[in-house]
């Protein structure tokens, strides 16, 4: 038997832009109805900080306000997001980089869709 790869891990201080699909329907269920856009939110930032390794997750406007468009109980079934690893502006800030997330609209729907790296 052949000995393991070690691989060395990739720098968490890179800047990356990724496209995700989120299913809010799945993280969302079972939650009340009046907690279920805020829950929503949460479950982004927290997608968002497991995908990109940084605590500072950062929702733009326009995707809030999409989570939000139908009321409190109907979120979105899947959201199509763009997460981009930057470097904080802020010299006195706790990390180095931030993680932004904004909405992206996909043409045809959601099938069939994977992870993509954004060409910068």
């Amino acid at each position: 038997m052949a000995p393991k790869k070690q691989h060395e891990p990739k720098p968490k201080d890179t800047i990356v832009e990724r496209d995700h699909t989120i299913n809010l329907h799945k993280r969302l269920h079972g939650i009340t109805f009046k907690k279920r856009a805020p829950r929503a939110i949460r479950e982004i930032r927290k997608f968002a900080k497991q995908h990109m390794f940084t605590n500072d997750v950062r929702i733009d406007a326009e995707l809030n306000k999409h989570i939000w468009a139908t009321g409190v109980r109907n979120v979105p079934f899947r959201v199509r997001v763009r997460l981009s690893r930057r470097r904080n502006p802020d010299e006195e800030a706790d990390e180095e980089m931030y993680t932004h997330v904004s909405l992206v609209h996909p043409e045809n729907g959601f099938k069939g869709l994977q992870t993509e790296k954004v060409t910068a």
